[in-house]
């Protein structure tokens, strides 16, 4: 099996390159917002991040494919790598530190391409996680300096912490209900948003968390940290993997009784 490691440190300096750039914006007073068609926003630092991370890939792995939230899919082949330059867009444009860029390999495989690689840097927070397929997952400032991270052993949703990130998506899409149900029967709540409910249940910090509406470079990052520490990584399906449009993530333990309140066909 392929051991990914280069990959990953290449990962590596691609989120340096990003989160000097990304960071160089940040809180800027002139900083360039536009509104998508989806309606959601795109800050210059989101193009100019993403542009940047392909110039590299197209230097240093110039047979791979990239698809990025910014500019679609460019290339083919069974390597992808899939990239969101500002995961949090809305948190960056009104200055809150929590947005990360998240950057994964993926390998073609049965069910969709599936994430091999994965990194998640928060410049603002001062924090970044990655994981590589069969290495397990870590957190630090980079790969010298880290701390190997593993889900939580919490079994009751009686003793669980849930982080959502708002209730609209779940209103929208007839889940609410088992949303508020779920809400009621866990210790705690909390809507952190974003990638950072993922990153909570990869470090143990926090023991489940789901989201009703997302596209693949939300998800593909956080998917490989979170199962390489130990976790499970699904959509509200229950299909493995960033493949669903949605996605729940867990300790493993309580995942079945998560998935039992957010998918009403269950």
């Amino acid at each position: 099996m392929p051991d990914y490691l280069d990959d990953l440190r290449l990962a590596h300096v691609l989120a340096d390159a990003a989160d000097a750039a990304t960071m160089e914006r940040f809180k800027a007073l002139d900083l360039k917002v536009e509104t998508k068609p989806d309606m959601t926003p795109v800050s210059e630092a989101d193009k100019a991040a993403e542009e940047l991370i392909r110039g590299q890939l197209q230097r240093a792995r110039p047979r791979d494919a990239v698809l990025g939230e910014e500019y679609g899919i460019e290339g083919s082949g069974p390597r992808r790598w899939v990239i969101d330059p500002i995961d949090g867009t809305k948190n960056y444009v009104r200055g809150v530190p929590v947005w990360a860029t998240l950057i994964s390999l993926t390998e073609a495989a049965e069910g969709g391409y599936q994430p091999v690689v994965g990194l998640v840097s928060a410049p603002a927070l001062g924090r970044r996680w990655w994981a590589a397929k069969g290495h397990g997952a870590f957190t630090g400032r980079n790969l010298t300096s880290a701390s190997r991270i593993h889900v939580s052993r919490v079994g009751e949703l009686a003793d669980a912490s849930f982080a959502y990130s708002s209730l609209s998506g779940w209103e929208e899409q007839g889940r609410l209900n088992g949303f508020l149900d779920l809400t009621r029967q866990v210790w705690r709540t909390r809507a952190y948003g974003d990638f950072w409910p993922y990153m909570m249940v990869a470090e143990g910090s926090v023991d489940i968390c789901a989201e009703p509406e997302l596209s693949l470079w939300d998800m593909a990052a956080n998917a490989i940290i979170v199962t390489e520490a130990g976790g499970t990584f699904t959509g509200l399906d229950g299909r493995p993997g960033p493949h669903s449009g949605n996605a729940a993530a867990s300790n493993g333990l309580l995942h079945d009784e998560l998935l039992g309140y957010l998918d009403p066909r269950r």
